[in-house]
């Protein structure tokens, strides 16, 4: 057994409860409309009986764009901090043994992955995805000089900083605005993101966008948004009871603005298996049937609670695990009856690990890094990194990280959606290799004209003067169609007005615009995308 001395950090341990019970009141009042009793009745809003929040503008009144995109992330969040060496077993590791006497999972009491990883028997309904290859292990993720405190540590994984680096926006707020540059212009009616859970989260965030949108159910969410109420904003002050009222009448505006997106794709999906009865398995029984309605929303974030196992930790901890297992297992089975199973990815994380150390309270304190798990058909078996070195560990008696979490995001970001290296950089916030081949790569096609598309023009057969351009939308909502000069400058605004779904034809009196002979681009922002061909019109 290593009998280092180590250094204790303030705040990692319960053996300062002053700095421990701070760290948890701050962690609890993150969630401002829950914390300044916000929430009233006609504001408390859950789908299926757990409250939902999603993607809002915190300073305009514009939703933000959502695709109909082939492929979803769903985020996994394991709040708390959680065990990753109780969760990924390094097997016939003496060391692991040594100093978990009591918390050490025997090989009796688990299955394994390959000759020297294994998890408990009590995520057990994870084997046959395994088995099957729909899922990958990364071990030992986490960043450069750690965080210990709840707070700070998730903002770092939600904005994708580094320690001594405080950033405003989430890594996926900062993607939607990169994928979906015209959605404040042409604004449509699904969220691109949606959170499942009580807390709103910074890994959301864009320069002016925050979780927002509170839905009761889906069905009374759409008889409220059938109303056609919104409530007025430009007659309210600066003082702090208008600045509350203004968020609050906010929430409400976008909750009837996505309402029957929202609502027609819960009605039309359907939960195909049997759900655990736990909180996290609900969660994403509303998930997969927003998913297969074809709500359309790319991100989702559920949370699992529980995982700040100071005391006690064996069957609480592995209580967890079994929820996280069982609710993943029962998820994936319900999306292949839909046969959508590899079009969803599902990735766990965690704010920190635990360390390595058993304390005196039969738990574990705030540690570092851990593993993180990734699910979805033809994702492959594999396990990537080492498990963490027992032995070689930093004065706090943590062992040091092997892959950056940020390397993740950039694999997610460039191999599952396809993003250029040059953009996936900046939303990550540095140049990131991510890891080779971790995910099936995203088809070209994929993610360039499937929401909207100009199918082009040609002039009038018979008038001259009359140009016909041709365009369409894959989901109803505002959008614009714009000619530019080939300086790229708008010369023409030719509608900015709500349009149906469908293919249209839009027949343009060039006299009465006067568009002269010339070159010039026609761009349609629909959906906050932006597609644009060349024009030339001849003499």
């Amino acid at each position: 057994m290593c009998e280092k001395k180590i250094k204790v950090r303030n705040g990692k341990s319960m053996h300062d409860e002053e700095a421990h019970a701070l760290e948890h009141k701050g962690w609890n009042r993150r969630d401002f409309l829950q914390s300044a009793g916000l929430f009233t009745a006609g504001m408390a809003a859950t789908l299926g009986g757990v409250p939902v929040y999603a993607m809002g503008s915190a300073f305009k009144m514009a939703p933000l764009a959502a695709l109909e995109t082939d492929r979803v992330l769903v985020l996994i969040q394991m709040r708390g901090g959680n065990d990753g060496l109780n969760m990924v077993i390094d097997r016939f590791n003496s060391e692991y043994y040594n100093i978990r006497p009591t918390l050490g999972i025997t090989e009796a009491n688990l299955w394994a992955l390959d000759a020297k990883t294994g998890m408990s028997n009590r995520m057990i309904d994870l084997q046959p995805m395994w088995n099957e290859g729909k899922m990958k292990v990364i071990h030992n993720v986490g960043y450069p000089d750690p965080n210990y405190s709840h707070f700070r540590s998730s903002d770092i994984w939600a904005s994708a900083s580094d320690t001594d680096e405080y950033v405003g926006t989430g890594w996926i707020g900062r993607y939607i605005q990169q994928d979906m540059p015209a959605y404040f212009d042409a604004q449509p009616t699904v969220p691109p993101a949606m959170q499942i859970g009580v807390q709103t989260d910074l890994i959301f965030q864009g320069d002016e966008v925050s979780l927002a949108l509170a839905v009761s159910s889906p069905q009374e969410f759409y008889k409220l948004a059938s109303s056609g109420q919104l409530y007025a904003l430009d007659q309210l002050g600066n003082s702090p009871r208008d600045k509350e009222l203004f968020y609050l009448r906010q929430v409400a505006n976008s909750a009837f603005r996505y309402s029957q997106s929202i609502s027609e794709a819960y009605n039309k999906g359907r939960n195909e298996v049997n759900y655990p009865n736990s909180n996290l398995a609900q969660q994403l029984a509303i998930v997969s049937r927003l998913i297969k309605g074809r709500l359309g929303t790319k991100v989702y974030l559920v949370y699992i609670d529980g995982f700040d196992t100071h005391a006690e930790q064996l069957d609480k901890h592995l209580g967890l695990l079994n929820n996280l297992s069982s609710a993943v297992k029962a998820f994936y089975d319900d999306l292949g009856k839909g046969q959508m199973d590899d079009k969803v990815l599902g990735m766990t994380f965690s704010e920190f690990g635990r360390t390595i150390y058993e304390n005196g309270s039969a738990g574990t304190d705030h540690g570092t890094g851990g593993p993180m798990l990734m699910f979805s058909k033809d994702l492959g078996q594999e396990i990537v990194g080492n498990p963490p070195d027992l032995l070689q560990v930093d004065q706090y008696g943590d062992p040091y990280f092997e892959t950056d979490f940020r390397d993740v995001y950039a694999s997610v970001l460039s191999q599952w959606f396809g993003m250029p290296k040059e953009v996936t950089d900046f939303i990550v916030g540095k140049e990131r290799e991510g890891i080779p081949s971790l995910l099936p790569s995203q088809p070209v096609e994929i993610g360039t004209e499937n929401f909207g598309a100009l199918l082009g023009h040609r002039m009038d057969p018979e008038k001259e003067d009359l140009l016909w351009i041709r365009y369409a939308v894959n989901q109803g909502g505002p959008a614009v169609l714009e000619i530019l000069n080939e300086g790229g400058q708008v010369i023409r605004t030719l509608f900015n007005q709500n349009i149906d779904k469908g293919a249209h034809t839009l027949i343009v009196d060039l006299r009465k615009q006067a568009i002269k002979p010339g070159r010039y681009n026609y761009r349609l922002k629909v959906g906050g995308k932006i597609y644009q061909r060349k024009l030339e019109i001849i003499e």
